[in-house]
């Protein structure tokens, strides 16, 4: 599915190199200005103009002056020699920063393990897996039939295929049941609109059957069928399920579903039997599922269950049954069964776990022995392990040795194993690769990500405390620091935080926020309702009428971070992307003077706009995410808080903004208008910096160094302003 998913969560982890004491400026001889400015004379900001523009709105009508900053097409000369001028802007404005930006991409890069593979896993005779060579920028993916000891199979070569390309980035893929065929989806705009190829794994031979604009795809049992998403003309929704098959003759392929629905996404997949070619249907409250036998690919889809109103399911096949995650009167979530054929009748659902208002259920792995239950309680991510044979009340919990973590189903396609693969981390412990005898419990540690140079967890430190909100609830914040750093409000903080679409931001190791912990800042997730930490209602809480609640709690969080010694209140920074984006700007209005900088990277800004335009992408499925502007009430809501709208004459925070020429999750105009509007009327001298990408979208660069160029120029950024060399 779409969604405006955080850049943070979607960079790929990397390994952590040696720690070095963090270096915390003395306070008598730090003011938090910034050690190296630039000229600023000699520097003129870019400066739009205001061009009059009437938007259409509930009740009448609204100008907008920046408007003319859209282009569609990325085509207009005026817009894009605009976009470069903010960028030369900002290569001048930092570049006193130049020789520390070539060290922290250099830091960052040597905590790559450059010749780095994931843990195999077995799947049909082959053992899959994907690795990278020293200096290459895109993973190899490969399998070997048998054992590890067989010939290398080399299955696709992001290298290869990059090769002469600005921008190269592959989608979904999926290996034929019969694995005579690899499938995969290509961007080379970074638009997300992914073209299809196929690979004969017998000759090597590479088939480009001209299809476009594609957001999924599943292969029949045949191994010959080969179904896909088409995603709208127009919107980019998905959209359109359509058979491909080499030996058809016509034009175009058959459509077999269109989802007419405009808040519905659409997706293909198989279930993890390889039983059943599933058409999965979702809303922001609602799913359905369309299911067909993979043996019969010119057969007719039938509805699992008819979709209804703030009843979400998904279901995998296991045997002669369907075991299904539902919402159904579970507003957590709960586990059933029933029997293959009695799918439609909702009466025929059986309890396997029943609902419980303090655990979220995520997800599930099913097998023919036991069931693993991917769950959230107290907002941690754990895994459940349950025998079929047994009484559900002798589930038990694969163990932690920390007090904050985060565990996770890993890939398990062979539902007649006994072992169960999963993965653990923290934020002092590298993304770790278990398995588990889940008869016996015996787990076992199959990779653990490698740190070159070297890191001790014991340097570090890392909690997970309350803070209250104004109206009363407690907020959960991740903090982790280095063990020298002190508590007593001394230390720069960088809080991070993300609150919508549900997504709930787990304590994950990551190299990249260590260059700044190792250098003396504190760094926080605040865990802010929106997303779903604490359940279903956390997420309820921080939507719709209810979305001011993310952005109190995130300043909130600051001020108790602040008040309990974890922040210099001079030298508070916070970050947030796409809608992470939203709190950020939102926060930048409320609450200037908490923050002395701030970082928007891809920021979902002008939200009365985009929502009052259906033509844009994302726009239809997401009115019970932000609610529909045609409805007055919603529109007003909207309007109060939409940062782009709430822009006054008031001193801002020092900010960094970060977009996309060819993002189609958050248009590239959405920043670029606010910058222009924040220039026009911020009453301060602090830095406006504005960066866009000319060859990427949403996610930013495909390649795994390049993208590091980013987060170096961002944390020069950030050290900068806090007065650290």
């Amino acid at each position: 599915m779409s969604f405006r998913l955080p850049l943070f969560a979607l960079v790929m982890a990397l390994s952590l190199a040696a720690c070095e004491p963090p270096t915390t400026p003395d306070p008598e001889t730090s003011d938090s200005t910034p050690t190296s400015t630039p000229d600023q004379e000699s520097l003129e900001a870019p400066m739009a103009e205001q061009r009059s523009h009437t938007v259409e709105a509930p009740g009448g009508t609204r100008e907008d002056p920046w408007y003319w900053l859209r282009d569609d097409e990325r085509a207009d000369p005026d817009i894009l020699a605009y976009l470069e001028a903010e960028n030369e802007y900002l290569e001048k404005s930092l570049e006193h920063t130049s020789d520390l930006q070539e060290k922290l991409f250099a830091e960052l890069r040597g905590r790559v393990v450059e010749d780095d593979s994931t843990v195999p896993y077995l799947s049909h005779g082959y053992w899959y897996y994907t690795r990278y060579e020293e200096g290459q920028e895109l993973p190899i993916h490969a399998r070997r039939k048998g054992s590890m000891n067989a010939d290398e199979e080399v299955l696709l070569d992001e290298n290869e295929r990059a090769e002469g390309e600005s921008y190269y980035r592959v989608g979904g893929r999926d290996v034929s049941p019969d694995q005579g065929k690899l499938a995969w989806l290509e961007d080379t705009v970074g638009r997300r609109q992914y073209e299809i190829r196929i690979r004969d794994l017998e000759t090597g031979e590479i088939h480009e059957p001209g299809i476009g604009n594609v957001s999924s795809l599943a292969w029949a049992g045949d191994g010959e069928t080969l179904f896909y998403v088409k995603n709208h003309p127009d919107t980019l929704r998905s959209w359109q399920v359509r058979r491909y098959h080499p030996d058809m003759e016509d034009d175009e392929d058959p459509v077999v579903y269109t989802e007419e629905d405009t808040s519905f996404y659409t997706r293909i997949m198989r279930t993890t039997s390889d039983g059943y070619l599933v058409i999965y249907l979702r809303s922001t409250v609602a799913s359905e599922m369309r299911i067909l036998p993979a043996a019969d690919p010119e057969g007719q889809f039938q509805v699992f269950l008819p979709r209804q109103r703030d009843h979400e399911y998904n279901a995998d096949h296991l045997g002669d049954r369907w075991i299904i995650r539902t919402n159904w009167e579970a507003p957590n979530f709960r586990i059933m069964e029933v029997p293959v054929g009695e799918e439609s009748d909702r009466d025929a659902w059986q309890d396997v776990i029943g609902h419980d208002e303090d655990v979220f259920i995520h997800g599930f792995d099913a097998f023919v022995d036991y069931l693993a239950v991917s769950e959230r309680s107290n907002g941690l991510r754990r895994i459940r392990v349950m025998d079929w044979n047994s009484d559900t009340d002798d589930a038990w919990f694969i163990d932690s040795d920390e007090s904050a973590y985060a565990a996770y189903l890993d890939t398990n396609p062979d539902q007649h194993a006994t072992t169960l693969r999963y993965a653990y981390t923290s934020m002092t412990t590298p993304t770790s690769i278990y398995e588990v005898d889940m008869e016996s419990g015996e787990r076992t540690l199959l990779k653990r990500d490698e740190v070159p140079g070297g890191f001790d967890p014991d340097d570090y430190r890392t909690e997970m405390v309350w803070a209250t909100a104004r109206d009363g609830e407690r907020i959960p914040v991740s903090i982790l620091h280095h063990a020298d750093t002190p508590l007593d409000g001394t230390a720069p903080l960088y809080q991070f935080a993300y609150g919508s679409y549900g997504a709930s931001m787990d304590p994950t190791f990551s190299p990249f926020r260590l260059s700044l912990v190792n250098r003396g800042f504190v760094f926080a997730i605040a865990h802010v309702r929106g997303g779903q930490e604490l359940g279903r209602h956390w997420y309820d809480e921080g939507r719709l009428l209810n979305k001011k609640n993310t952005f109190n709690d995130f300043i909130d969080v600051t001020d108790f971070l602040v008040e309990n010694g974890y922040a210099d209140p001079e030298r508070v920074y916070a970050m947030g992307g796409s809608a992470g984006g939203l709190l950020i700007g939102a926060v930048a209005n409320m609450a200037p003077e908490k923050y002395h900088g701030l970082v928007a990277r891809v920021p979902f800004v002008d939200v009365v706009t985009t929502m009052l335009d259906e033509s844009i992408p994302l726009t239809t499925n997401e009115y019970d995410e932000w609610g529909n502007p045609a409805d007055e009430t919603y529109y007003e809501y909207m309007l109060s808080y939409s940062p782009y709208d709430n822009i006054t004459e008031q001193d801002y925070p020092n900010i960094l903004v970060t977009s996309g020429l060819w993002d189609s999750q958050v248009q590239y105009w959405e920043p670029t208008k606010w910058v222009a509007s924040l220039r026009h009327h911020k009453t301060d001298d602090n830095r406006l910096l504005l960066y866009t990408d000319m060859e990427a979208g949403h996610s930013g660069q495909a390649g795994r160094f390049q993208r590091l160029k980013e987060t170096a120029m961002e944390y020069a950024f950030l050290l900068d302003l806090a007065g650290i060399e």
